[in-house]
């Protein structure tokens, strides 16, 4: 069994946010034709708190952490482009932070959503851009990466 996991901040107010990148994937994989031993879910608490959400469906699950997929945002990559890769994450972020903490390891996958679409003048903390919402254009761009990751997930 794989456990996929969307990472984001729950509520309407940020649905639509750079950081709920992940929801809107596991939204999408929701609806997408996964193998039958893939299990998806949207964490359903604040960023920071994503690794007591990992830990209890692994304890749930009965599941290896090498069994986990997390899909977040990323502001190392640039909007448009992805990773996914097992034991390396952003050199920031709290969500995955959270789970590497609480589960005690590094050795799960991450699927790692470029998000950064700042030009070399834009100076915004990377904490206040991630948490605004995504442009239209940002959102087609995002939306051709969201059906690239699917096809991708569902060939694993």
């Amino acid at each position: 069994m794989k456990l996929i996991i969307g990472l984001g901040n729950p509520g309407e107010k940020y649905s639509n946010n750079r950081h709920n990148a992940g929801h809107v994937i596991a939204e999408k994989l929701l609806k997408s034709r996964l193998p039958k031993d893939f299990v998806v879910r949207k964490a359903d608490v604040y960023m920071n708190k994503s690794g007591e959400f990992v830990k209890k469906l692994v304890e749930q699950y009965k599941l290896n952490p090498s069994d986990v997929w997390v899909i977040h945002d990323d502001l190392d990559i640039p909007l448009g482009s992805y990773k996914i890769q097992k034991g390396k994450g952003p050199k920031l972020h709290n969500g995955v932070n959270s789970i590497e903490e609480i589960l005690g390891t590094d050795e799960f996958w991450r699927v790692r959503v470029g998000v950064d679409s700042r030009d070399a003048n834009d100076r915004t903390s990377g904490e206040e851009y991630v948490l605004q919402d995504f442009r239209p254009e940002e959102k087609d761009v995002l939306d051709k990466v969201v059906l690239e990751i699917c096809r991708k997930l569902e060939k694993y």
